[in-house]
């Protein structure tokens, strides 16, 4: 396959449905795709993000799968329509976490035939559903690719080209494992603090007292409760390490404030402070 001609998308919500509208935008392709919600599948039939539905039937038409639902849900369709795929697709998965993934999906691409890649947009919003889709969420963002040694270089140049087409910025190549162990700090760590730090009676007292801060610290945690236990789960052992991680910091400053120990307490500052100045210029 030297181009992607067919695309079909499983789960049309937030990141399905910029996914089918940034194809439309920026390519020929045609766009096939499935959502259990009727209301998502017809808005995006209206709005022109899909061309038909994805179906059992015209599965086979595709040469590129990329399946955006929850981990649970995803390994239970692949499972499921595995016998449909052609073995000349390539299914990229679009979820947050990889090993998880790999392990499931792996087997069944080698036994069925079709060629599986991880992989993970690294673009979102705190919102979901169709209705928040939008065809630039992935301008200049980094799309990550985790092949394995059954990727071969022509379908990996073909990935490349379509996710830079859509307008991602760049392409990161990792290992599952390398993948899941930097999400948990860069992704599912911020998603948990920010669950925790709302739940402060002070918070329902903030009103009149807020600014930048308190809407960037507070912005994620208006997360989908089911997908992210599924992902916090599916990525556990580096959750744990994470979370100690950050409360072991917070211990610091909260012995500095109980010992009344002004230069405890201006060194931790100083310390993050110039962590973050020498921090790689990024978009964050």
């Amino acid at each position: 396959m030297t181009s992607v001609r067919t695309v079909g998308i499983v789960g049309l919500g937030l990141i399905g449905g910029s996914m089918a509208k940034a194809v439309k935008k920026h390519t020929i392709a045609t766009v096939l795709g499935h959502d259990l919600d009727e209301t998502a599948m017809a808005l995006a039939l209206e709005d022109g993000a899909i061309d038909a539905p994805l179906t059992r039937d015209n599965l086979a038409s595709c040469d590129l799968l990329l399946i955006a639902v929850a981990p649970l849900s995803l390994v239970e369709w692949v499972r499921d329509h595995a016998d449909l795929i052609p073995k000349t697709a390539i299914l990229v998965d679009l979820c947050g976490v990889k090993r998880y993934i790999r392990d499931n999906l792996s087997p069944i691409a080698r036994e069925k035939g079709f060629l599986y890649v991880g992989g993970h947009p690294m673009a979102g919003k705190e919102v979901s559903g169709f209705s928040n889709a939008n065809m630039d969420l992935y301008r200049d963002a980094s799309m990550i690719l985790c092949p394995d040694e059954t990727a071969d270089e022509e379908s990996i140049n073909v990935l490349r080209a379509f996710f830079l087409a859509l307008g991602f910025g760049e392409i990161v190549f990792s290992t599952p494992e390398e993948h899941d162990r930097i999400i948990a700090y860069t992704s599912q760590l911020a998603h948990a603090a920010s669950s925790a730090y709302i739940k402060s009676p002070t918070s329902r007292q903030r009103m009149g007292f807020t600014a930048g801060s308190y809407k960037d610290m507070t912005r994620v945690a208006r997360l989908d409760p089911e997908m992210w236990t599924q992902l916090f789960l599916a990525n556990r052992d580096h959750m744990i390490d994470e979370l100690q991680e950050l409360v072991d910091n917070l211990s610091g400053y909260l012995d500095a404030l109980k010992a009344d120990d002004p230069a405890q307490l201006k060194k931790l500052l100083e310390e993050g402070r110039d962590l973050k100045i020498t921090e790689p210029i990024e978009n964050c």
